[in-house]
């Protein structure tokens, strides 16, 4: 079976999407993307999230909150996202972690909520989806304490450096990289793009933000992730179809979606 594109990392429940996203989604497949995944930044859209997975064949979930909405969080909801996250379709913990680009929640509660939800893949054994924004060695920091190599997951829209990418190779995370790479000045993200091994890559959107060349400053969907592969192939030398079927097999291999491996 010849395999699409695998969109590790999109957001479909966003309000960009509220006019046209079931028509989208229906197209997917004839423009090469086979699988994607839709995952949560809030406890709203955890539901919303919910939802679309258990209605599109091709989609799959994950459950979790972005550090941005940790300051209103409470017990309950992790008690929610831990029963949901039994649901066959949901297959990780995110996105979560911290982002210090703005100075509100308080970073304390940030790190509070990311310990936390890390603990709460590791009682439900899913993989996690890493946000880190302006955060490189707090977030390091909390993922070591909480041996977050024995968790498993991916750091979405990786943007440190080839240093730091050598310590998460070392936990045995995936890499997820999207239009940045596309960037004319994302030399640093091509730097790591090279230096990390193939098979630790995983293909992502981050649907509707971040639309690469030459589409950049619009609404980014998967159908753009065609522009990531090819500038991804040029990099690593290898041939797109390869690219295509190496990172649809990784991120089925991070996401433990059994029937495509």
């Amino acid at each position: 079976m010849k395999l699409g594109l695998f969109d590790s990392h999109a957001h479909y429940d966003d309000e960009a999407f509220a006019e046209d996203k079931e028509t989208l989604l229906l197209e997917m497949k004839e423009k090469g993307v086979s699988q994607i995944m839709n995952v949560a930044a809030s406890m709203e859209s955890c539901q919303t999230t919910l939802r679309l997975a258990e209605t599109h064949e091709n989609i799959y979930g994950a459950l979790g909150v972005h550090p941005s909405e940790t300051a209103d969080l409470t017990e309950q909801d992790m008690n929610w996202i831990r029963e949901n996250s039994k649901h066959r379709k949901i297959k990780a913990i995110g996105e979560i972690g911290l982002d210090y680009y703005w100075p509100e929640p308080d970073r304390e509660i940030q790190k509070q909520w990311f310990i936390r939800q890390l603990n709460l893949a590791r009682e439900v054994e899913k993989p996690v989806i890493i946000h880190s924004r302006d955060a490189a060695q707090d977030t390091f920091s909390i993922m070591k304490e909480a041996r977050a190599e024995e968790i498993g997951g991916v750091v979405h829209c990786y943007s440190y450096s080839v240093e730091m990418a050598r310590e998460y190779l070392n936990m045995d995370f995936y890499f997820g990289i999207g239009g940045v790479l596309t960037f004319k000045n994302a030399q640093k993200l091509k730097d790591v793009a090279a230096y990390v091994p193939i098979d630790k890559i995983v293909l992502e959107t981050d649907s509707p933000y971040l639309a690469p060349v030459p589409n950049r400053g619009s609404r980014n969907n998967s159908e753009n992730l065609i522009y990531v592969a090819q500038t991804l192939a040029q990099i690593k030398g290898i041939p797109y179809d390869e690219i295509v079927e190496i990172t649809n097999r990784n991120a089925n291999r991070l996401y433990r979606i059994e029937e495509n491996i």
